[in-house]
C-alpha cells in the first residue's frame, strides 16, 4: 500500500543527510498517514479514510465534504 494520503495527494518526499562534514546521503520522509473513520453528518454514517494527520486536523476544523469539495474530489474518490 502507497504511503499517500487520498485527499491531499501527499506522498514521500527525497533528500540528503547533510552531515557536519558535508557528506551527502540520500534519505526519504515519509508523510504520517493514518486510517481514520470519520463521521459525516450529512449522510449520517461512518467514513473510513487513509488520510495525512496534517488533512485530518483540516478536515476537523472545515467538515469532510465542504473540504472534499475544495479539493474537487467526490466521497466516492477518496473510499
Amino acid at each position: 500500500m502507497t504511503r499517500k494520503c487520498k485527499l491531499t495527494g501527499i506522498g514521500p518526499m527525497s533528500g540528503c543527510n547533510v552531515s557536519h562534514a558535508q557528506n551527502h546521503t540520500k534519505r526519504r520522509w515519509l508523510p504520517n498517514i493514518q486510517n481514520q473513520r470519520v463521521f459525516v453528518p450529512e449522510l449520517n454514517r461512518w467514513v473510513e479514510i487513509r488520510m495525512s494527520t496534517r488533512a485530518l486536523r483540516t478536515v476537523t476544523k472545515k467538515g469532510l465534504l465542504s473540504f472534499l469539495r475544495e479539493q474537487g474530489l467526490t466521497l466516492n474518490d477518496v473510499t
